[in-house]
């Protein structure tokens, strides 16, 4: 393929880079191949494919980091982002020639699930995927008026070779069916969404079938229709599994995140060892999860995907590196280098975020709750990385009435701060689920699939806001969507 570069040509590009002085240089190679295929109105509205392609070079010197990229294949055009990356480090000009590297491969099973490749399926299957689930959402209620569903599937290639003698190589592939469902009875209009996915082909959806996405996203259109607005106040709470382990990544995942940790912005800047949550928790970031979102063989700096123990029955036990940050801090690389594109620098990204199970029946939970809520799936969330302070939207909640889930409520946002918020867990369920493959996050402007998961969680004592309370804003530093 034309993306791959001689050795040669990148052993001479890496002298090139280290050629001020740096302390480090390296080269990351991306040919990526995305298709989109969407439904709206009845209608096949988008079929587009486009080919994502570049050379981006880094220099390492010290804390200052250069970056200089390319679409141009040509050795006049690397050489010239090798020489700007170069730039970086202020030492006089020198010549230190080719910095000879060596292929690894990756080891052990692989985490990609991928039998069918989606991008060599024919348009039509993909769209009979998008006909199968608007016919099936309009049919489980005349009162879904519209319907919208799209088919991605993503290809990416990557080669990172650098200074430190790597040359790592990788495929990924990705893919989602998305379904939306708007319901409208008396003058209300509701949504209701739902979708997966994963490292996985096209394959995956004879089993997680369009019908069981689109029956899904009708139910909870229709429910949000007779839901009533939500109480606010100080309540007990319990979160129901799988993705709602989404407030767990941004509540406090991105707090483990080692930029946030060197550059002391994190409430768990310094706290290794000691206690940050309830005996009750065990957080684990974990690349290695076969088809998850946010598994790879290597992350964006070569480094193999790891299993992680963040947080150990409450104590705080590591950070989350990239490159950059694992060597200021002197700590082992763990894997954790994203970036978006080669137009990108890596920082530190979680892969798949979760909490481990524990002891209690799920039934258990929410019989031990006389009055409080039940947060069923949550919608997007914003999150203060300095004091933890975030808020979420609740996409489908219900409340708890005498050991019972009884009425549904809409407009509920749960509001507090991540640190709190695992101090005050009591009862964490034996049912631990990922989310269906639908998590994006983003971090300065960069996004990432990643995956997220938790079994049923109860919560003491959270501020549910309702109609007597708004929702407030609160800086971003990371956001994880689940986007139509």
């Amino acid at each position: 393929m034309e993306y791959k570069l001689p050795q040669t040509i990148l052993e001479k590009l890496l002298g090139i880079a280290l050629s001020r002085g740096g302390n480090f240089a390296e080269i990351y190679i991306e040919h990526t191949v995305l298709n989109t295929i969407a439904l709206e109105e009845d209608k096949i509205k988008e079929d587009s494919s486009g080919v994502i392609q570049g050379v981006g070079i880094r220099v390492i010197a010290g804390e200052k980091t250069g970056y200089a990229y390319s679409d141009d294949f040509s050795y006049e055009n690397l050489e010239k982002a090798a020489k700007t990356a170069a730039l970086i480090a202020d030492s006089p000009k020198r010549d230190i020639g080719p910095v000879n590297v060596s292929k690894i491969q990756h080891e052990g099973p692989s985490y990609y699930l991928v039998r069918i490749p989606p991008d060599a399926v024919e348009v039509k299957k993909k769209s009979d995927l998008l006909w199968r689930a608007n016919t099936t959402a309009k049919a489980y209620d005349l009162r879904i008026i519209q319907v919208m569903a799209s088919f991605v599937d993503i290809t990416k290639d990557l080669i990172i070779v650098n200074s430190d003698g790597l040359w790592a190589e990788d495929k990924q592939t990705i893919c989602r069916l998305n379904v939306t469902a708007l319901a409208e009875d008396k003058g209300i209009r509701q949504r209701g969404y739902y979708g997966g996915g994963g490292l996985v082909g096209f394959d995956f959806y004879t089993t997680f079938t369009p019908e069981t996405v689109a029956r899904e996203a009708a139910r909870q259109a229709i429910m949000q229709l007779t839901a009533a607005e939500a109480p606010a106040g100080i309540q007990t709470v319990v979160l129901n599994h799988g993705w709602s382990g989404v407030l767990l990544h941004e509540a406090v995942g991105h707090g483990l995140e080692g930029d946030f940790i060197r550059k002391k912005t994190s409430f768990y800047t310094g706290k290794i060892g000691q206690k940050v949550a309830s005996e009750l928790c065990t957080v684990v970031d974990d690349a290695t999860l076969a088809g998850k979102r946010g598994s790879i063989h290597i992350d964006d700096e070569g480094i193999p995907g790891q299993r992680k123990v963040l947080i150990e029955k409450g104590i705080l036990k590591d950070y989350m590196y990239d490159r950059l940050n694992a060597g200021l801090m002197k700590h082992p690389l763990t894997g954790n280098g994203r970036r978006e594109s080669f137009r990108h620098i890596p920082m530190p990204r979680m892969t798949n975020t979760f909490m481990i199970a524990g002891e209690d029946d799920p039934e258990d939970i929410i019989r031990s709750v006389q009055k409080g809520f039940y947060a069923k799936t949550l919608g997007g969330g914003q999150v203060d990385i300095t004091s933890g302070n975030f808020v979420f939207q609740v996409s489908e909640g219900y409340l708890i009435e005498g050991g019972h889930i009884t009425r549904p409520v809409r407009g509920a946002t749960l509001i507090g701060n991540g640190p709190e918020v695992l101090t005050r867990v009591t009862m964490v369920g034996n049912d631990l689920e990922f989310d269906t493959g639908i998590g994006t996050c983003g971090k300065n402007g960069q996004s990432k699939p990643v995956g997220v998961g938790l079994p049923t969680v109860k919560i003491s004592e959270m501020t549910v806001g309702g109609t007597a309370m708004q929702p407030w804003a609160v800086n971003l530093d990371g956001k994880v969507e689940n986007y139509p």
